[in-house]
């Protein structure tokens, strides 16, 4: 399978022009852009964070755990005395820092129900009300970043099992489909956890009405040879 930093690489290599294109499209503004590239980048790291040794659940949890201390001095702010605010950001921070990801570590398995297409699911709907209910980001962005983090999340899977088969062998190793696939069907519970976070992610969502919206300017199926003669003709007309 791929290393960490190749995962990392090749979905922000990807991730990067896509949100490009999309300000360009004006589907975008360059903040959103910029975000989207940091979410497809993100996404290409969160199947990873099964593998109690590796450098994406380390920096996972770092972020999460700077998340919840930092929404811990949010809400309790302007309730207690600055110093017990201080030492209850630090002690939610080291909850989740350790004793929470050594929990996670001890029930999750590489390359076992995170590396799923089930899993990107997830990852992509519970990071749309985050991105919307903690960061205040508008829903269209928020959208756009559980797209992306689902699209880097997709490049991780592929990567894996590109690096599963040894082209200079010519043989196709065990690992071989193990990540690329709808679930594991060895662990119903973790399964079935995963459903549920996909459900808890859309209920907390925003409308996203403003994609919707936004994706009507596309061409219709039965339009797209007339809206390619139309394009065609504009581009000869500015070349001309």
């Amino acid at each position: 399978m791929a290393d960490f930093k190749t995962h990392v690489t090749v979905a922000a290599a990807l991730s990067a022009p896509l949100a490009a294109s999309a300000f360009i499209a004006g589907f975008a503004t360059m903040n959103d852009a910029i975000f989207y590239a940091l979410a497809g980048t993100l996404g290409g790291m969160m199947p990873d964070i099964d593998s109690d040794e590796s450098i994406a659940i380390r920096l996972v949890f770092r972020l999460i755990s700077a998340l919840v201390a930092g929404l811990t001095i949010a809400f309790w702010l302007d309730k207690l005395p600055h110093w017990q605010v201080l030492v209850a950001a630090i002690v939610s921070y080291l909850i989740v820092r350790f004793p929470i990801k050594w929990a996670f570590e001890q029930l999750t398995i590489h390359r076992g129900t995170l590396h799923s297409l089930l899993a990107n699911i997830m990852f992509a709907a519970l990071s749309v009300p985050v991105a919307y209910h903690v960061f205040k980001l508008s829903s269209k962005t928020a959208w756009g970043i559980g797209a992306f983090v689902f699209f880097g999340a997709m490049i991780h899977l592929i990567l894996d099992e590109i690096y599963s088969i040894d082209l200079s062998g010519m043989r196709i190793k065990r690992s071989f489909g193990t990540a690329l696939k709808l679930t594991d069907w060895s662990q119903p519970l973790a399964s079935l956890v995963l459903v549920l976070g996909c459900v808890l992610g859309y209920v907390f969502s925003p409308d996203a009405s403003a994609w919707q919206a936004t994706l009507t300017w596309l061409p219709q199926p039965e339009n797209v040879s007339d809206w390619l003669v139309k394009e065609w003709t504009h581009l000869q007309l500015s070349w001309g």
